[in-house]
């Protein structure tokens, strides 16, 4: 008998609690709604209000685009019949009784950093609704949701548009968050719905940072990209990324120096133009800080970085990616997203063994613990939140390609840093890794948790552009996890 999910493709499913499912009630919504103006809390009124969660002040979330088999990496059922358990074997970890894929080595070895939870809902198994639900931190599809033009404004903003409309006004010089080093794409290069500001408006817009050098497919860790079905496919560019020019202009700092003058002026002209005199300002404190800030331009720079780091991490879009995200949490970008590969990358309907094997859990394994180690030495991991997951698990189920396919109704999500227990595992699924038995938990939950880390006050709202207040909380935070 055919195991399908328990949502069809593009579907959202419902829990069976009358509850929200984030497990926030609709008076703690309208609450919520309520304790600002009518037009909600204006973003400099957010960042006044901004608190700290003991020493956590900045996330760093590695998202698995297309979607890591959570039964062949960190929820394995060695127990469960043969067409569901696979072909990969258990190992033991550094925590006793904690078993990991035995090709996470790694990573099983750093077991008492990170902690796992097991029972993440996104509520589709369908790449396009699951990216948004995960993206955005909700569950609900806006009225008029489409994927014909994506993106568009009908879409929710973001968790870094949100956090860019709540942060704003923080005296920074650089974005409170960034994404990197590309946007989450199919391969008919299509991009996936819940990135972007959506009804936010394009003002509040996050920093993308689309400097991966372009790859018709891509898939995995390039410059060792591979395809699903094994044919050949060599790496369409002679680097990794496609760096910007982050010099000064040809003058120097005296040159540089008018220019900035000649900026003011023509700012000071448009002072009755008070979106665009905003958006310009935005953008001329970007530029600024790219092009005087060393530790910006140190955290750009990861192909020239020390030989033996690059080693350790990897030379590769998975490795170098991960690099640069810590480089610019360093840096003070208060919520960086890094993208691991393009949306098929971790898309296993074909083959789920030997790829996973040879071209996805290597470099996954290599680069996480790399960062991790780093992030523990330097100190970075006590007031960083470092989250990596994708957007849905795959089908306990093994297909007639010798693959998995989607699956909404769970999914492992890796959390470290910040107060998170080591060792620690939260949640769990049945014996065949298909539903969630205990804490199950939603994009509200998973939002709400990266909200508070940052210190975003509880009744914060975001305003549409037709000038409607939304509450930023729509759950609460994930527990458990310390």
């Amino acid at each position: 008998m055919k195991n399908t999910p328990s949502c069809v493709r593009g579907q959202s499913f419902q829990p069976e609690t009358k509850r929200s499912p984030a497990g926030l009630q609709r008076r703690d919504v309208l609450r919520a709604g309520t304790a600002a103006s009518v037009l909600g809390m204006a973003p400099h009124a957010i960042a006044d209000q901004l608190t700290t969660t003991g020493k956590a002040k900045s996330v760093l979330f590695v998202f698995l685009t297309g979607g890591i088999s959570h039964h062949d990496s960190f929820d394995m059922k060695p127990e469960a019949p043969d067409d569901i358990r696979g072909e990969f074997q258990p190992i033991a970890t550094k925590t006793p009784g904690l078993q990991v894929c035995e090709h996470l080595p790694l990573l099983a070895q750093r077991t008492n950093t990170y902690a796992l939870h097991r029972a993440m809902a996104t509520g589709s198994s369908g790449h396009e609704p699951a990216c948004h639900m995960l993206l955005t931190g909700r569950l609900d599809l806006p009225t008029g949701f489409t994927l014909n033009d994506v993106p568009n404004a009908k879409e929710w903003p973001s968790i870094p548009a949100v956090i860019t409309y709540a942060m704003q006004n923080r005296q920074h010089r650089l974005p409170p968050a960034a994404i990197l080093p590309e946007p989450s794409v199919n391969e008919a290069a299509r991009f996936r719905p819940g990135q972007y500001a959506g009804q936010l408006g394009s003002k509040w817009e996050a920093w993308h940072i689309d400097i991966a050098a372009k790859c018709p497919l891509g898939n995995g860790a390039c410059p060792d990209c591979f395809r699903f079905d094994g044919s050949k496919f060599e790496h369409a560019a002679s680097s990794v990324f496609e760096m910007p020019t982050l010099t000064l202009p040809e003058g120097g700092k005296q040159r540089f120096g008018r220019r900035v003058d000649l900026l003011d002026f023509m700012q000071e002209q448009r002072n009755d133009l008070a979106f665009a005199a905003n958006q310009f300002d935005q953008q001329r404190q970007q530029a600024f800080a790219l092009l005087t800030d060393p530790h910006t331009n140190h955290a750009f720079n990861v192909e020239r970085a020390d030989p033996e780091l690059v080693e350790r991490y990897g030379k590769n879009k998975f490795g170098l990616s991960c690099l640069m995200g810590k480089n610019l949490i360093e840096a003070g970008v208060r919520y960086v997203q890094v993208n691991l590969g393009k949306n098929s990358s971790w898309d296993t309907h074909a083959d789920n063994f030997r790829n996973l094997k040879q071209n996805l859990l290597p470099p996954f394994d290599k680069c996480i613990s790399a960062l991790l180690d780093d992030m523990s030495s330097s100190g970075l991991l006590d007031e960083t939140l470092l989250i990596v997951a994708g957007e849905f698990g795959r089908t306990p189920k093994i297909n007639k390609n010798a693959g998995r396919d989607h699956w909404g109704p769970c999914n492992t999500m890796m959390f470290a840093g910040a107060g998170v227990r080591g060792g620690n595992i939260v949640g769990a699924t049945d014996h065949l890794g298909a539903q969630p038995t205990e804490d199950t938990q939603y994009p509200e939950n998973f939002s709400a948790l990266i909200y508070d880390t940052l210190g975003i006050p509880r009744d914060a709202t975001w305003v549409d552009m037709e000038g409607r207040p939304h509450a930023i909380y729509r759950g609460r935070p994930i527990a458990g996890l310390a």
